[in-house]
């Protein structure tokens, strides 16, 4: 006891009057029945999918996890004048699952765009009230674009047809015998299609070409190729249809391209490209080589007078790049004879990729100046966050009206207007849009999550590691999803338009603030106000690291956070992915109290139900509630320890001169009650404004709340005088209303009064 501080003294004394507060007998009701645990804070066994030894309960891979391989050797060829694409592939496809596959299953997603796709029939229409006429021609009179795979055979081998299915988006290739564990298959499709402009209405509107007045186009080409689907041990065959949201859950593998093209063309795509000297000038290729040992500042490797004097050619002859990637869980490729060509190299700890931009003059000064830039700066930002970009390449793709990823390459949003002028609009949407989708190289490119069911695992991940990197670029990047306070009108938004994170891409309303917003935010108050940086970046790095070039669950990330952080989160997964609560934490009622050497007659009686008496024992001090009936007016003044005789004799008594030293003198005491109107459970920030100006900030754990779900009781001990008491100052929880968190309430201002300003 001697070590004691005084305030310990008077929080130990509030407590004691308040356990003999709730022995006051209560009326007798009926028995209400009983109920299962409905505490937040209840461990999430039920939620989540029991550990294995597939998938530990750590969070790691299990030492029987396995994934699948699927190498592709390809020969493409793309006809500009008529706008199609003809390919033949051999797929070798590697069985490491401890079961027999009977068959196979492939994804076909360009039969999104065939005439008979069931796509358009899923989504609800109104009728236009009022319609362009080339929007009504489109709409009402013209003919399906004739799109989607057109597969003229599938082989095995030897050369022998395979009996194959097709429903859909989806083909299923059957096996003439059950292919075993450790055993591959080979065999071959070939197939062709029609090119869509995906500006014009396209159901997939990720890859296709665009439009140039003058004839030329540019074509971002994904999706192009019949790829394996995923199998594994969560769900067997990832063979979901493809409706157009939901995006792509692949295999990893290596793969072997060779792309003919227009031989006035210039090209970028997933992978190194093999044959440089064969399709660049020898002047380029020295560029491209300056480029690969230049780290401060982009090299212009096709200029834009290079650029500029191929536009008219059209030339007949044709050229094919030659491309290998390894350990990649896609391919794409963009090719024109428009584009301009920028690199320079990145230097990180581990590896020197290059960062590179494609963009036809359209989008000069802005990409000249800032793209590559902006691909350099996000691989550095988010290998310092996760592991180091272990690809040779990312590259950043100027294609009007884009936003898409792929390993390596990715298509980019924004242009100057017509008359080359770049709005901060525009200028930050695509410096956002690059950022956010050269780091999808990370998530979902190499934590390769399945992007079909739980897109927040991508979009959410890499939106939050976008915000981080926005903000490192630019200090003034006015980033929209990340901070707190921007998800809120979303979080407040009527409920039936809302659906837990933890819901499937297909099935919900607001994509972007569901997928996007709400779990970067999530993650942006872990780090910020729940977790702390070191502990959150510690464990979002390792969860990085267990599953690069792996298939993460949801299960998989919420465990790994939790198990290299010591931070119990199991309240937070299941109210901010698992429901679509909201939180709504504020001030109910602030009691002042003052110090007396008198019981009041409430305290006398306590004590008497106790058969206890006030005399017994050590001398008290009792603190008195300014609102209780027998409160005398003349203690109503700050504290003096020295003027309280019975404490300033035991401080005395029991203290050296350097302890006192070191002693607060608490002078006003105050007991805050906070409510919780709302269901999310978060931390309670609350910020105290004293009389002369200065403020201080106490933050308390979300478990404050484990056992009373509505409110929570705080008292306050202060030198100075409280005037102002705010919750969540800095908006950090997404609190969705505000006027409940100051004490005094803030008075609104009326309707009259602000007419009499005016």
């Amino acid at each position: 006891m001697k070590k004691s501080i005084v305030l310990s003294a008077f929080l130990t004394l509030a407590f004691t009057f308040g356990a003999l507060a709730q022995e006051v007998k209560t009326e007798e009701k009926k028995r209400e029945l009983g109920h299962y645990n409905e505490n937040k804070f209840r461990q999430m066994y039920d939620e989540m999918a029991t550990p294995n030894m597939f998938r530990t309960a750590s969070g790691a891979p299990g030492p029987a996890y396995y994934q699948q391989k699927a190498d592709y050797k390809m020969n493409l060829e793309l006809d500009d004048k008529n706008k199609k694409l003809y390919g033949s592939e051999t797929i070798t496809y590697y069985n490491n699952a401890k079961e027999s596959l009977e068959y196979l299953w492939v994804q076909l997603d360009q039969n999104i765009e065939r005439p008979d796709s069931k796509t358009p029939l899923v989504e609800s229409q109104n009728m236009d009230k009022a319609i362009s006429t080339s929007g009504f021609a489109k709409k009402y009179m013209g003919s399906p674009f004739q799109g989607g795979f057109n597969i003229e055979y599938v082989k095995d081998a030897k050369g022998n047809p395979m009996k194959y299915t097709i429903n859909q988006t989806m083909m299923r290739i059957d096996l003439p015998k059950p292919l075993k564990n450790g055993e591959k298959v080979s065999f071959s499709i070939k197939w062709w299609y029609n090119i869509v402009n995906y500006m014009e209405g396209a159901n997939n509107g990720r890859s296709g070409y665009e439009q140039f007045p003058d004839g030329n186009r540019l074509f971002v080409m994904a999706q192009f190729f019949p790829r394996m689907a995923v199998y594994n041990d969560v769900e067997g065959w990832q063979n979901m249809q493809f409706w157009g949201r939901g995006e792509f859950a692949l295999v990893f593998g290596d793969y072997e391209v060779n792309i003919t093209v227009p031989a006035d063309h210039v090209m970028e795509a997933t992978g190194v490209l093999q044959n440089r000297s064969e399709v660049f000038t020898a002047e380029q290729v020295k560029r491209w080589e300056l480029a690969e040992r230049t780290f401060d500042k982009p090299v212009v490797i096709v200029t834009q007078e290079e650029a500029v004097a191929k536009e008219s050619s059209f030339s007949d002859k044709k050229k094919t790049w030659k491309f290998k990637a390894q350990n990649v869980r896609d391919f794409g490729f963009s090719t024109s004879r428009k584009f301009i060509i920028d690199a320079m190299a990145v230097d990180l700890p581990t590896n020197k990729p290059l960062a590179i931009s494609i963009y036809p003059k359209e989008a000069n000064p802005l990409w000249g100046d800032l793209s590559t830039k902006a691909v350099a700066h996000t691989l550095k930002t988010y290998s310092h966050f996760t592991f180091d970009y272990p690809y040779p390449k990312a590259v950043s793709v100027s294609a009007e009206d884009q936003g898409m990823e792929y390993p390596m390459i990715c298509w980019n949003y924004g242009r100057p207007d017509e008359k080359g002028f770049v709005s901060d609009r525009i200028k930050y949407g695509m410096l956002g849009v690059i950022i956010h989708e050269v780091g999808h190289n990370f998530f979902p490119m190499i934590v390769n999550s399945d992007e079909r069911q739980w897109s927040w695992m991508d979009e959410g991940l890499n939106t939050f590691l976008e915000y981080l990197t926005e903000t490192s670029f630019d200090p003034n990047f006015p980033a929209t999803r990340g901070p707190a306070k921007n998800i809120v009108p979303y979080m407040k938004g009527n409920q039936k338009y809302l659906e837990p994170i933890m819901s499937n891409s297909e099935n919900i309303y607001q994509f972007g603030a569901n997928a996007y917003g709400k779990p970067a935010t999530g993650l942006n108050i872990l780090r910020e106000t729940i977790m702390g940086r070191e502990l959150f970046d510690h464990a979002f790095k390792t969860y990085a690291n267990r599953w690069k070039f792996k298939h993460p669950t949801p299960e998989d990330f919420f465990r790994t956070m939790e198990d290299a952080s010591a931070v119990d989160l199991d309240w937070f997964w299941r109210g901010w992915f698992y429901s679509t609560d909201y939180t709504d934490i504020g001030v109910k009622t602030v009691k002042q109290y003052y110090v007396s050497t008198e019981a009041s007659k409430e305290t006398q009686a306590m004590f008497n139900r106790r058969g206890r008496k006030i005399s017994d024992g050590e001398p008290m001090l009792y603190l008195v509630a300014e609102d209780a009936p027998d409160f005398k007016p003349e203690l109503k003044k700050a504290m003096d320890v020295n003027s309280v005789q019975a404490l300033s004799d035991y401080v005395n008594k029991n203290y050296t001169a350097e302890e006192k030293n070191a002693l607060k003198s608490p002078k006003y005491f105050y007991e805050v009650e906070f409510e919780k109107p709302g269901g999310l459970i978060m931390p309670i920030i609350v910020e105290l404004q004293f009389e002369d100006g200065t403020s201080e900030t106490q933050k308390f754990p979300a478990q404050i709340w484990r056992r009373n779900n509505d409110t929570a009781k705080r008292v306050f001990a202060t030198e100075k005088k409280v005037v102002k008491i705010q919750v969540d100052p800095k908006l950090e929880t997404a609190d969705i209303d505000v006027e409940n968190n100051y004490w005094p309430k803030a008075e609104k201002e009326s309707k009259f009064d602000t007419l009499e300003k005016k």
